[in-house]
């Protein structure tokens, strides 16, 4: 069986040729996914439905969402956010966060799954923030708990941002563990309290970063006992991202990501994984980086 990757066109959302935010990213790495031959063609993808109002009403801010699905946000939130609040943008908000709450009921029926998309763990409760419309991890988890296909969850973000809205909405929640490694200076300036956060410094590389990974991810695994894993394989760690302080190669993601993978599949656990950030202007590059995620769970299917 084919690792069950997750993806939909509206992923891709109209924000502007020169915009600082590389949204061609999504649209390149669905095909980079069909010309490596992880997904059987276009129709060999799993397409998520638009989220309800509802899923997001569960960890947003009602006032907030009501907004986001009219594409009437106040400036300020909107200048927060970072993206012009469209319809397309709303959309691709809605559809990413299906897609993520999909890429899980997959996991937990095999194992393991993907989505293109998701990660998005800057927005809080109050609304979004930092390229985040909704924290689409958070609003999953919520959907799995509300369904009964889980009593707990682990969230391992490997983003080089700290997930301080991932963890704001869940700071008073003992069945949702948060596990953040990013660097230290990096946004947000405030940053909030993890259960478990793991700041490094500037230029941090592949041998001290995984060496970490491989300390902490298993003690949590093991701790927490989670009925499901959602793993922020965002690839700005990178030496060569924008928005990036640290200094990890492709082979050192890979390392990270195979080892994150091994470490929650040997203990018996579903990982669904998103793909969080990446910054670059070489938007196939950047794609290509984005499917090490793909290509190396495609290992434990």
């Amino acid at each position: 069986m084919p690792l069950p990757i997750v993806h939909h066109s509206d992923y891709h959302a109209e924000i502007g040729a020169d915009h600082r935010f590389p949204m061609g990213k999504f649209r390149r790495l669905a095909e980079v996914l069909v010309e490596e031959g992880l997904v059987t063609g276009a129709d060999g993808f799993h397409v998520p439905e638009p989220a309800p109002f509802e899923w997001f009403a569960r960890v947003h801010d009602e006032t907030y969402v009501e907004q986001v699905f009219a594409s009437d946000v106040p400036r300020d939130v909107a200048r927060r956010i970072g993206f012009p609040m469209t319809e397309t943008v709303t959309r691709r908000g809605r559809m990413a966060t299906s897609g993520t709450v999909l890429a899980a009921r997959l996991a937990l029926a095999h194992g393991i799954a993907a989505n293109t998309a998701g990660g998005s763990h800057h927005a809080r409760r109050s609304g979004g923030a930092g390229f985040c419309v909704f924290n689409d991890v958070a609003v999953a988890i919520r959907a799995l708990l509300a369904e009964g296909r889980i009593e707990r969850a682990l969230v391992v973000d490997c983003d080089v941002h700290q997930g301080d809205g991932t963890a704001e909405i869940f700071s008073q929640v003992p069945e949702v563990f948060t596990l953040s490694i990013h660097a230290e200076k990096n946004y947000p300036a405030e940053k909030e309290r993890s259960d478990l956060d793991a700041p490094l410094p500037d230029d941090t590389g592949d041998r001290d970063y995984v060496a970490l990974v491989r300390e902490i991810v298993p003690k949590a695994v093991v701790n927490h006992r989670p009925d499901i894993v959602f793993y922020l394989a965002g690839v700005d760690p990178h030496r060569d991202d924008k928005l990036g302080r640290l200094a990890l190669t492709d082979a050192g993601l890979v390392e990270r990501d195979r080892f994150v993978i091994d470490a929650v599949r040997e203990a018996g656990v579903p990982l669904a994984a998103v793909i969080a950030g990446g910054y670059m202007d070489d938007i196939d590059l950047l794609a290509r980086r984005h499917a090490l995620i793909h290509r190396t769970a495609a290992e434990f299917v």
